[in-house]
């Protein structure tokens, strides 16, 4: 069993690496590049999926702090797999209930769901664009309590998040 969890960790890893090399392509004006990273994202969210059904949630426990990042990346970039998304987000409100898991990453996970659905975000993660230089977020629920919420789970106030973007 330890040597299963060990190839599903490189795999988590291997997986993850990839995404970050290919990242560039998701807004990329290369129709081609657009494609590879769409259909890169897909086969990742199977196989993430695959996962999920055999261990649950890969939370570092199982897999390792780096591997259970990856598992997350991998549920954030399934945009065009809610059935994915959403099941990642259910194990891992689970975990992060059972405290296996981080509630920053969940909070990410669950605005970037919400968003894919059509809905407001909760948590003010998710950037629709950039107008006149600054970052819009998507609509968000009680804006007016975004930072309280963000506070509550570990990510910074709103306005020093965007800043990162704009530098």
């Amino acid at each position: 069993m330890a040597s299963d969890r060990a190839a599903v960790a490189a795999e988590l890893n291997v997986m993850a690496a990839a995404d970050h090399q290919a990242a560039r392509k998701a807004n990329s004006d290369d129709p081609a590049e657009q494609l590879a990273w769409r259909r890169l994202t897909a086969q990742h969210a199977d196989r993430l999926s695959e996962i999920m059904a055999a261990h649950g949630w890969p939370t570092a426990e199982l897999v390792g702090d780096d591997a259970a990042r990856a598992a997350w990346l991998i549920a954030q970039h399934a945009d065009r797999q809610l059935d994915v998304q959403r099941r990642a987000l259910r194990l891992m409100e689970q975990a992060v209930a059972d405290g296996s898991a981080s509630p920053r990453d969940l909070a990410f996970l669950r605005d970037r769901t919400l968003v894919n659905e059509g809905q407001k975000q909760i948590y003010g993660t998710q950037i629709a664009g950039v107008r006149d230089g600054s970052p819009v977020p998507w609509p968000c629920e009680e804006p007016e309590l975004m930072d309280e919420r963000r506070a509550e789970v570990g990510i910074p106030p709103f306005a020093e998040y965007i800043a990162r973007f704009s530098a």
